[in-house]
C-alpha cells in the first residue's frame, strides 16, 4: 500500500517463506520428540511415513536433536538420552489453556484449529469462554491457572486492559486475533497470531476500483475490537486504490433499520456507489433495507462484507473478506508448543496471515 511496495512484497516474501519453513522443522521435531518418549526408541523410516517426509529430512532432524542432547543417535533411528534411559519417567502430556471473548461467531472456527493442532500434537486443551471485559478477562485467567497444571496459555484479551497480568504470567502466552503492543509492560514481548486486516481492506478496495467504482464508504461495527484497525487501513488505502472515502461510520445497522435506511440516504448524497460493511449481519440488515426501498444490489449500491460468517445468506450472497479463523487457533498451539520445546533460543514471533477475498454477485459490475 505504498509507493516502494513491490519491493516490499517481495523481500516480506522471502523472509515469510524462511520464518515458515524454520515453524515447520521445529513442528516436526517436537513431533519426534513426542514419539521418541512414547515408545522410549524410534526408526527413520517409520518416522519418514508418519511425518510424510523423507528419510534424509528425518535422519537430519535426528542429528539436530543429538547435537542438543535431546536423544541419542543410533543406527537406523534413535533412542531417549542413556540417563533417561536409565531412569523412566512417566511422560506428562503438555496441557495448554485457551481463554477467548466468546463461544459464537467468529471464534468457533478458531477454536477448532486450536483443537485439531492440540490433537494432532498430542496436547491436552482446556478452554473457557470470557466476555469483552478486562476483569472478567483477568478472571477467566486466574480461575484456569488455579484449577489446572497449565504449561502455557492462548487468550484474546480485551484491548483496553494493559496486558501486564498475561506478560507476568509464569507459562508462555500466545495473544489470539490481537495486535501485541510494540511497547508492552514487560520485558519478555507477548507474541501474538492474527489477521492482517491492512491486506484485508487492501483487497476489498482494489476489488471495488477493478469494478469502476470511484466513491466508496465503510460500516464499521463498535462490537468489534478490530474496528479501529479496520478503520485505519480503510484511511490508508482509498488514496493508494485511487478511490474517495466519502462515508465513514462506526455503528451497528443490525438492529437499526433506520439508521440503515440513513446510510442509504448518505450513499445518494454523496454519489458513494460501493460500501465495506463490518460485519455480516450488519451487511445483511444494509441489504434487506436496500431492497425495501428501491435501491438494488449490486447495480445501485456494491456492497463487500467483512468477517464471511453468514455472507453466503444475503439476497444477493454478498462478497466477502474472510480472516483466517482456524489457521489461526493452529498456528497459536504450535507457536506454544515451540516455546515450551525451544525456549528461549527462539526468538518471539508475532504473526500477521492476510484474509481472503470471497466474490459473489453483491460486487459485481454488470457494465
Amino acid at each position: 500500500m505504498r509507493g516502494v511496495a513491490n519491493e516490499v512484497v517481495n523481500l516480506d516474501q522471502i523472509g515469510s517463506n524462511v520464518n515458515t519453513a524454520n515453524f515447520l522443522n521445529v513442528q516436526r521435531r517436537e513431533r519426534l520428540l513426542a514419539e521418541l518418549h512414547k515408545h522410549g526408541a524410534v526408526r527413520v523410516t517409520e518416522l519418514a511415513v508418519l511425518l510424510r517426509v523423507s528419510p534424509i529430512t528425518i535422519r537430519r532432524d535426528i542429528a539436530t536433536l543429538a547435537r542438543e542432547k535431546r536423544l541419542t543417535r543410533v543406527h537406523g533411528g534413535a533412542m531417549l538420552p542413556l540417563d533417561a534411559a536409565r531412569s523412566p519417567q512417566p511422560v506428562q502430556r503438555l496441557t495448554l489453556g485457551m481463554i477467548v471473548p466468546s463461544l459464537d461467531f467468529f471464534w468457533p472456527q478458531v477454536i477448532t484449529g486450536a483443537r485439531t493442532a492440540a490433537a494432532m500434537l498430542g496436547v491436552d486443551l482446556r478452554l473457557r469462554g470470557s466476555s469483552y471485559d478486562p476483569a472478567e478477562d483477568r478472571r477467566q485467567i486466574a480461575q484456569l491457572m488455579d484449577a489446572e497444571r497449565l504449561d502455557g496459555l492462548l487468550v484474546a484479551p480485551d484491548m483496553r486492559d494493559d496486558l501486564s497480568g498475561i506478560g507476568a504470567l509464569p507459562v508462555p502466552c500466545v495473544l489470539v486475533e490481537r495486535a501485541a503492543p510494540a511497547w508492552g509492560p514487560n520485558p519478555r514481548p507477548l507474541e501474538s497470531v492474527r489477521n492482517d486486516h491492512d491486506a484485508g481492506v487492501e483487497v476489498a478496495l482494489r476489488h471495488l476500483a477493478a469494478q469502476g467504482h470511484r466513491r466508496v464508504g465503510l460500516i464499521a461495527t463498535p462490537l468489534s475490537p478490530n474496528a479501529e484497525l479496520i478503520e485505519h487501513a480503510f484511511e490508508l488505502g482509498c488514496p493508494v486504490a485511487g478511490l474517495s472515502a466519502e462515508i465513514r461510520i462506526r455503528d451497528s445497522l443490525r438492529t437499526d433499520t433506520a439508521l440503515a435506511v440513513e446510510v442509504l440516504r448518505l450513499c445518494r448524497l454523496t454519489r458513494t456507489t460501493a460500501l465495506i460493511v463490518h460485519s455480516d449481519p450488519d451487511a445483511i440488515a444494509l441489504s434487506r433495507a436496500a431492497a425495501a426501498h428501491g435501491v438494488h444490489i449490486p447495480d445501485d449500491l456494491a456492497l463487500i462484507s467483512y468477517d464471511d460468517e453468514t455472507a453466503h445468506l444475503g439476497e444477493p450472497p454478498l462478497t466477502a473478506v474472510r480472516p483466517a479463523k482456524g489457521q489461526i487457533g493452529r498456528m497459536a498451539v504450535e507457536m506454544v508448543v515451540s516455546r515450551l520445546g525451544e525456549g528461549d533460543r527462539r526468538p518471539a514471533n508475532r504473526l500477521l496471515l492476510v484474509p481472503d477475498l470471497i466474490v459473489r454477485q453483491s460486487s459485481l459490475s454488470r457494465h
